[in-house]
């Protein structure tokens, strides 16, 4: 039972994270950008930027993540669409694909509803455990006539 449930809990979280991001991998565009520290407007504080340039426009794009340590000149990717190019995100395996929040409340999600498949489980009426303990398959043909 723990493999099973583990098995689809992987498959199902893999299949959501391949089609929910945003933007979309299969229809967006990589690039290269650089990091800058810029000054946040409205909080006065320099915060990393993942600056890109496609044609002539020039695009900055937040690059805070938790646990994301990030400094001034570095070549990152970032993967945007081409109707929304301002719309782009830093394309790392941390922040694009895995987000704390959607593994963490994956995780909770995991365990929730496993306590409830136990529970449901656990402690049989006696009336259904009689009702296993005298069952007995019925004898089928192997060929039908």
């Amino acid at each position: 039972m723990y493999k099973t449930l583990i098995i689809l809990y992987l498959v199902v979280f893999v299949v959501y994270i391949l089609f929910t991001r945003q933007p979309d991998y299969f229809d967006g565009e990589i690039t290269t950008a650089t990091i800058h520290w810029q000054t946040d407007s409205m909080h006065s504080t320099a915060i990393p930027k993942a600056v890109y340039t496609i044609g002539k426009d020039k695009y900055a794009v937040d690059a805070r993540y938790v646990l994301r340590n990030l400094h001034e000149g570095r070549q990152v990717e970032v993967i945007y669409e081409l109707a929304r190019p301002e719309k782009g995100k830093l394309y790392s395996w941390w922040g694009y694909w895995i987000s704390w929040g959607e593994l963490v409340g994956s995780i909770v999600l995991l365990i929730a509803l496993f306590q409830v498949a136990v529970s449901v489980t656990k402690n049989p009426t006696p009336e259904s455990l009689l009702e296993q303990l005298e069952y007995e398959p019925e004898k089928k043909r192997k060929y039908t006539d």
